[in-house]
């Protein structure tokens, strides 16, 4: 009788890693340039965004001295660009920051403790949600920065002002994702547990709920800094948005008057703040649908 090996057959599982969607880096690749190029764009050497060139009025795209052209008052569009995302990142990541931290603290709270301060802030949050994000503005500036010929606004006042009531529009948007998250986690068995054993109320918000509701912040939060863009550039519009030309909104808002003869005023910041907007989404939904396979798991 022969001697039979058996061979063990070993089935091979290969994990396949799901692929990112071609959106996402493409999302990842803009605002990382932006970022970098509100933080270092200083060091770029190009003409000062607020010097005139009197020998190239209304200069169009990819001339010699002006890559990107000049306005119709000589300004270097490209120097304006870098400078301008400075300052709508500045502006939007301050806004989402602060008023992020704000209003992630009043949710995570409120539900956490219930009761009337739950219901308190519940319909403090609905109340400003129901109110559109440029009329809450518009309200919070006409308050705020209110002015008169006796009393005028200077223009650090109007830049404290906007950039308040860019805050104030974030807390019920990030709150009530803060809220919701919170109550779902609060209901958990190791929260429970921890409960049980008498640990302070600080210490389970700190190192069992903030950890688990920080991603849907996060994720909500990129979508938050477009909205703060879209409110910002709509706000220069207006006429009340950060004066001087300084941000992509105020570039806008400077250049519209012209773009019957020179369009690129217009269309080079209204595609800079699109592409933001945009790629903020975009990462936003990832991080998002990422966030929803990881509490599914759990």
């Amino acid at each position: 009788m022969s001697d039979t090996q058996v061979q063990p057959v070993i089935e091979v599982v290969a994990s396949k890693k799901k692929k990112k969607p071609v959106g996402f880096y493409i999302a990842s690749t803009w605002i990382g340039f932006v970022v970098l190029l509100g933080l270092f764009g200083w060091l770029i050497p190009v003409r000062s965004w607020d010097s005139s060139d009197y020998d190239a009025l209304g200069v169009g795209p990819f001339s010699p001295h002006h890559f990107l052209g000049t306005t119709q008052d000589g300004y270097d569009m490209l120097s304006g660009l870098i400078n301008g995302a400075r300052i709508s990142v500045f502006v939007s990541l301050i806004a989402v920051l602060i008023g992020g931290s704000i209003g992630t603290f009043i949710g995570v709270t409120s539900a956490y403790y219930r009761g009337m301060y739950d219901r308190v802030v519940t319909t403090i949050f609905n109340v400003m949600l129901s109110i559109p994000n440029l009329v809450l503005s518009l309200a919070l500036l006409s308050v705020l920065a209110y002015s008169d010929e006796n009393h005028p606004t200077t223009t650090g006042r109007r830049v404290m002002v906007l950039i308040l009531s860019l805050i104030i529009v974030i807390i019920p948007i990030l709150g009530r994702i803060g809220r919701g998250s919170a109550l779902q986690w609060s209901g958990r068995e190791f929260v429970l547990a921890s409960k049980s054993m008498g640990t302070k109320n600080f210490t389970i918000i700190k190192k069992h709920i903030l950890p688990n509701v920080a991603p849907a912040i996060l994720a909500i939060g990129f979508l938050a800094i477009g909205s703060v863009m879209i409110v910002e550039g709509s706000l220069a519009l207006l006429g009340i948005g950060i004066p001087g030309g300084a941000s992509w909104g105020s570039m806008l808002a400077a250049g519209r008057g012209n773009i019957a003869y020179s369009p690129h005023e217009v269309y080079m910041p209204a595609l800079c703040i699109a592409f933001t907007v945009i790629s903020c989404n975009w990462f936003g939904d990832y991080v998002r649908n990422s966030l929803d396979k990881r509490e599914a798991k759990i």
